[in-house]
């Protein structure tokens, strides 16, 4: 997740979350007030939402869950009675502490320190990582059925169909679901409904190797390593050097003109 703070996102941000910390300060409405608050809604075409009476409230409210989303990388850096102060100061006109100047070259000492955490939770997610998934691999090896060829990708036969096998450049059809070794699942083509079509070429190795060794109609459980999948990159849910877990099911070889790619 990447923070880089902007002089309007972060005012932006303190205005929302400002509003939501006064509109959490409120003190509670007795019941019959709810009711005549629900009873005042739609006459400024708001809904009826309980303790959001007019569209400003609501509108507001959203503002508020948005930017406190935007902010959740750093919220342990934020003092909300502060960030209210300086938003209730800015919008009734009065003296801030900071000007622009001392404003600017805290957002930037601030941004570089946020970047450095960021690395250094990366490197240390990176090693983490590659030492559970080095781990993992070597007691897996060890079970019954799972096969490690010499590039270090490990599989395992669930079904042995009987097509023929896919090349490199093949086009494919198939229904996969990939977990993280904590078994947390990152994509999964049975979960929308119906199979992916993809070019082998242009997967990771460790899906390009494992697929050329599966006749059509087969089902195997893969285990890839980092450096055949993502590696200290990572991409999207998936971290640095994290291990890959695979069940697929290959379906068919698309020939031209078939399928979507």
């Amino acid at each position: 997740m990447k923070f880089t703070p902007r002089h309007t996102g972060l005012a932006l941000a303190v205005a929302s979350l400002a509003a939501l910390t006064a509109a959490c300060n409120k003190p509670a409405d007795t019941e019959a007030k709810k009711d005549a608050a629900t009873a005042e809604a739609g006459k400024d075409g708001a809904q009826a939402i309980p303790g959001l009476a007019t569209e400003k409230e609501q509108v507001s409210y959203m503002i508020g869950m948005d930017m406190a989303r935007s902010l959740e990388p750093v919220k342990g850096e934020i003092d909300l009675d502060t960030l209210h102060k300086a938003l209730k100061t800015s919008l009734e006109g009065g003296k801030p502490l900071l000007d622009e100047k001392q404003a600017g070259e805290i957002r930037e000492t601030f941004a570089k320190k946020i970047r450095e955490q960021q690395i250094a939770k990366l490197k240390a997610d990176a090693k983490n990582n590659e030492e559970a998934g080095a781990k993992f691999l070597a007691e897996n090896a060890k079970k019954p059925g799972v096969t490690t060829t010499a590039s270090g990708l490990q599989y395992q036969v669930v079904t042995e169909g009987k097509g023929p096998k896919p090349t490199a450049t093949d086009v494919v059809s198939a229904h996969y679901k990939g977990t993280l070794l904590d078994g947390k699942t990152f994509d999964s083509s049975y979960d929308r409904g119906e199979p992916a079509t993809f070019v082998l070429a242009q997967m990771v190795p460790g899906w390009q190797e494992g697929l050329t060794l599966m006749p059509v109609g087969s089902k195997f459980r893969f285990w890839i390593p980092s450096k055949l999948a993502y590696g200290e990159q990572g991409a999207g849910p998936i971290g640095p050097n994290q291990t890959l877990v695979f069940e697929v099911e290959l379906l068919d070889i698309v020939k031209p003109g078939q399928g979507k790619q």
